[in-house]
């Protein structure tokens, strides 16, 4: 299956795609250059605002709460609204408490109910330390409460069509493990954690995911250059290859939700002669159709 690529843009870390059904358009950040982007499907333009923190992960919000999108950020949770000119107007939500300085929000989304959950890591992967944690905002007062800890880089949060299962993974190179759980969707509360795959027996280290119709959960192989099916027993179904080392996150789009964008990162911003797009946002089409993202409704 051949990958097309959409936009040549050279992120540094292409992150957290979300596919907007109304505009007919797909959002994604850069977490290093701190911009959110957006890709029209109807002319094939594109533009992006500059933030004043690092934007790592998004989602939509809904229209009683003022629109626009909330984004987990460095010093805690943001409400973002761009607007046609460029400018983008900022309001912190609510702050978080690190376990350590220099950490920042990494993946996110909102689960059937529409709550928000993201998770935290430390800026320096390489140190290998067991700081970060899964938060989940409702909206509420007073600081975010720490739902799960003992990460790395927590990364991979999905959950299936009926929301009764989350999914959650560490993509760094010492833990590449998905883990399921069983999800309480009234009190939004995840329970009886267990290993979904081992990522060691897969290439690639576990990314960004999307979950589709019939609840298989797409991951991001990074460094491998591929995009993983996995069926909701864990089995493998197929890995679909794009022309990068490092896909970052997937999301299904498009006007029948039968398209996967597949955002990705270009390391240090530089040029690499083995893979020119990277960095670059691609899409496939692998004959089933993805879900729609739930909107953040507080």
């Amino acid at each position: 299956m051949q990958a097309e690529l959409i936009l040549d843009a050279r992120n540094g870390t292409g992150e957290s795609p979300v596919w907007h059904p109304q505009e007919q358009a797909l959002y994604w950040v850069d977490i290093p250059a701190r911009r959110l982007h957006c890709w029209s499907a109807r002319d094939g333009a594109s533009r992006s605002w500059q933030t004043d923190e690092m934007i790592a992960c998004i989602a939509r919000r809904s229209d009683t709460l003022g629109g626009g999108w909330i984004a987990g950020m460095q010093s805690g949770l943001f409400h973002l609204l761009p607007d046609a000119n460029g400018g983008i107007r900022s309001e912190r939500l609510i702050c978080v408490e690190h376990a350590r300085p220099q950490m920042r929000f990494n993946d996110g989304r909102c689960d059937r109910q529409g709550r928000f959950w993201a998770g935290t890591m430390l800026l320096d992967m390489s140190a290998g330390a067991r700081v970060g944690a899964l938060y989940r905002f409702d909206g509420e007062a007073g600081p975010l409460q720490v739902r799960l800890d003992d990460f790395i880089v927590p990364n991979g949060l999905a959950f299936s069509p009926d929301g009764t299962r989350m999914y959650l993974s560490d993509s760094h190179p010492h833990v590449q493990t998905i883990w399921a759980f069983d999800y309480d969707i009234d009190t939004g509360t995840p329970y009886n954690r267990r290993v979904f795959v081992d990522m060691h027996e897969f290439p690639g280290r576990p990314d960004g995911a999307a979950v589709d119709e019939d609840g298989c959960y797409w991951i991001c192989g990074n460094d491998a250059g591929l995009v993983h099916r996995l069926t909701p027993d864990g089995r493998l179904d197929r890995s679909l290859a794009v022309p990068v080392k490092k896909p970052a996150m997937c999301a299904f789009g498009g006007p029948g939700l039968d398209t996967l964008f597949v955002t990705s990162i270009r390391p240090g911003g530089i040029e690499l002669s083995d893979q020119p797009l990277a960095g670059g946002v691609f899409a496939l089409r692998p004959g089933v159709k993805g879900l729609e993202e739930p909107l953040f409704r507080g």
